[in-house]
């Protein structure tokens, strides 16, 4: 390298809207779980769902044999009518005892006495109407259907199997996702903004990233929280709900939340990457316009993703350095590797990996970094035959004589 300057990489202070937000880990709630057990005993003939299958509220999930309960039924009906005929022969007797007493042919004790018989009929007949009715509801029970929308699990009985309405695990379970819940604990510090939040009708976002915190599964919003402060813990739990629409949160999984309480709006934010932490406490490396570097001692707010909310002798434009500040500095000397000419996917790879990365980056996309001028020819040739980790050897122990 032949240089005493350290290259490093840079990015501009900018003045843009920083969200506050509150991370923690949650779980997935199904808004409703219903275990289907069967309401009568026998024999399942024929199941009409597939497992992990989505199923509608009131869609057929199995029959029972009915044999039986139609014969009760039958035998139900045969009643009704028997006593319906005598209640009919009791009630024209009846009137022609009335007949018979308006013309003193009959006594009054006959007559009551058949009123009596008439209304114990008329009661018979009511409790054999019930009887059908009941054998009726049976059979109906024969014919499972599905008591919510969702999600089908596993199937807990096989054809042929003779069920009965107290087994354990029942038929089948569903499980409701759409929508869905997500509760997580925060700290109760945190509790008077999302109630004020609440309070005022606000939708508070809230995000869902999977375990890497790499790829954003779903976006909700919070729904309640709970009505007491876990003590052992000092927080307090929360319910967000997503709608879900594709099925991409499951019942029980674990996901990573982000809770969105507030926006700072114009907020001085650097790189994440370049806040840096040490003795002197938080604080940035700021490049100048004569690739001097200096310290800047800062307070660090919130983080929203790459950009972090900072306070402090700071101004938006400044570059600050965001990787090889390792062996930085006061007052210490740069080189500052640009990549003005390259896509974003190269500016990226050379702001991370400054060596090599930035060489292969270079390579790829048929351009040259400009800091390769400082090396020799005949060294250029073999960083092109090296593999990308002996490249980024090779740049680091540069940097560590250089120092």
């Amino acid at each position: 390298m032949g240089a005493a300057a350290q290259p490093v990489s840079v990015q501009a202070v900018q003045q843009r809207d920083v969200r506050v937000l509150v991370n923690a880990i949650g779980s997935i709630a199904a808004a409703n779980t219903a275990v289907v057990h069967t309401q009568v005993d026998g024999v399942l003939q024929a199941l009409h769902f597939k497992e992990g299958q989505p199923v509608r509220a009131g869609q057929g999930l199995a029959q029972i044999d009915p044999q039986p309960f139609q014969i009760a039924l039958v035998q139900a009906q045969g009643a009704l009518t028997r006593d319906q005929a005598l209640l009919r022969n009791a009630q024209l007797d009846l009137k022609r005892y009335r007949d018979l007493l308006a013309k003193d042919a009959a006594p009054a004790q006959q007559v009551d006495t058949q009123e009596a018989l008439v209304q114990q009929l008329q009661g018979t007949v009511l409790a054999d109407q019930a009887g059908v009715d009941n054998a009726k509801l049976q059979l109906s029970y024969t014919h499972v259907v599905a008591p919510i929308s969702g999600l089908a699990g596993l199937k807990q009985a096989d054809l042929g199997n003779n069920v009965h309405a107290s087994d354990t695990n029942g038929l089948v379970s569903i499980t409701q996702t759409q929508p869905v819940n997500v509760v997580f604990a925060v700290p109760e510090s945190r509790l008077p903004r999302i109630r004020q939040q609440l309070q005022a009708q606000a939708k508070l976002r809230v995000e869902a990233w999977d375990q890497d915190q790499k790829t954003l599964l779903a976006v909700g919003q919070v729904a309640s929280t709970d009505n007491a402060i876990d003590p052992t813990t000092g927080t307090i739990r929360i319910k967000a709900m997503f709608p879900n629409k594709d099925n991409s949160l499951f019942p029980n999984q674990f996901v990573n939340v982000k809770l969105q309480l507030d926006t700072l709006s114009a907020a001085l934010a650097v790189s994440s990457a370049a806040v840096q932490r040490g003795a002197p406490g938080t604080f940035v490396y700021v490049v100048d316009n004569d690739s001097v570097v200096s310290l800047r001692k800062v307070t660090v707010g919130s983080t929203d993703g790459d950009w972090t909310a900072v306070q402090g002798d700071l101004k938006a434009g400044e570059r600050v350095v965001v990787d090889g500040a390792d062996r930085l500095r006061d007052g210490a000397k740069v080189q500052v590797i640009e990549a003005t000419k390259q896509t974003p996917g190269d500016a990226k790879a050379i702001a991370h990996k400054h060596g090599a990365s930035a060489a292969q980056g270079a390579a790829s996309a048929g351009e040259r970094p400009r800091w390769m001028d400082h090396v020799p020819p005949e060294m250029q040739d073999k960083l092109k035959a090296m593999s990308p980790e002996d490249r980024k050897a090779w740049f680091q122990k540069q940097r560590s004589q250089a120092n």
